[in-house]
């Protein structure tokens, strides 16, 4: 015992003794800030400790691989108190005891626990995303004009719709419109307009219109465009804007029943 530690106290202060010191400073703070990810299965628990950014980043597929993704190489039953699972317990429950394809079910699969920066910032995000397919897709049956992103924003607020960061905000619709529309009648209708354009404008502004989806198209002898393109209702107006923005208004339409 006594050489070991004649041994580091001769290393200190030396580049050697100071690159150890830090590793050792930056694996602690590393394990400081790590987050749990975990599974329940057959009614065990089972717990990673992962990097907060990296981990959010492969449950959501902006990284491909699990390097530098778990803070500790281990399967815990309870992370905190450092209680490892056995390998006979892993396979029971996942038919392996490879630690990274076990990592990789359970971070995918099962629940990340966010950090308090992450939640809100994912939570935002996805409000944001939702409003923009209620603003973009959605009109007001009393009126049949689009309803304002700051009429939906504040109908959200006022019914306090429950937001899954995770899910896809496609799928989150459903619900949350079983709440607004007590508040902000709502209603999803496609519309379908045809448009004449000049041949002075066709060529040139083909490839903006055709973003809006072509359902027919036909181009007449002397240089028109003909078309037909099927939209949210609550795109209507921005359809229109635009369309007369790139021919200069000369551009003729009507709605197709």
């Amino acid at each position: 015992m006594g050489e070991a530690r004649n041994a580091d106290t001769t290393l200190r202060g030396t580049p050697e003794g100071e690159r150890k010191r830090r590793e050792v400073e930056s694996k602690m703070a590393t394990l400081e800030n790590a987050i749990t990810a975990h599974m329940d299965v057959n009614g065990e628990r089972f717990e990673l400790l992962v990097d907060p950014d990296l981990g959010l980043m492969y449950k959501t597929g902006k990284k491909a691989e699990l390097n530098n993704v778990l803070v500790v190489e281990e399967i815990f039953k309870n992370a905190k108190k450092g209680e490892r699972h056995k390998s006979d317990a892993l396979k029971k429950a996942f038919g392996t005891d490879d630690i990274w394809k076990i990592a990789d079910i359970i971070i995918k699969k099962g629940d990340l626990q966010l950090t308090t920066d992450q939640k809100r910032k994912m939570l935002d995000d996805k409000r944001k995303q939702i409003i923009s397919i209620l603003a973009r897709e959605s009109i007001d049956p009393r009126t049949g004009a689009p309803h304002t992103v700051l009429r939906i924003e504040q109908a959200m607020e006022h019914v306090k719709a429950p937001i899954d960061p995770f899910k896809p905000a496609e799928a989150q619709l459903e619900t949350i419109l079983k709440e607004m529309r007590l508040l902000l009648p709502m209603k999803f209708e496609r519309i379908r307009i045809a448009a004449k354009i000049g041949p002075e404008h066709a060529q040139r502004i083909y490839g903006s219109i055709k973003e809006y989806g072509i359902q027919k198209e036909e181009w007449t002898k002397n240089g028109e465009l003909i078309i037909v393109v099927e939209i949210p209702a609550g795109l209507q107006s921005e359809f229109y804007d635009r369309l007369n923005r790139l021919t200069a208004g000369s551009a003729q339409t009507t709605i197709v029943k």
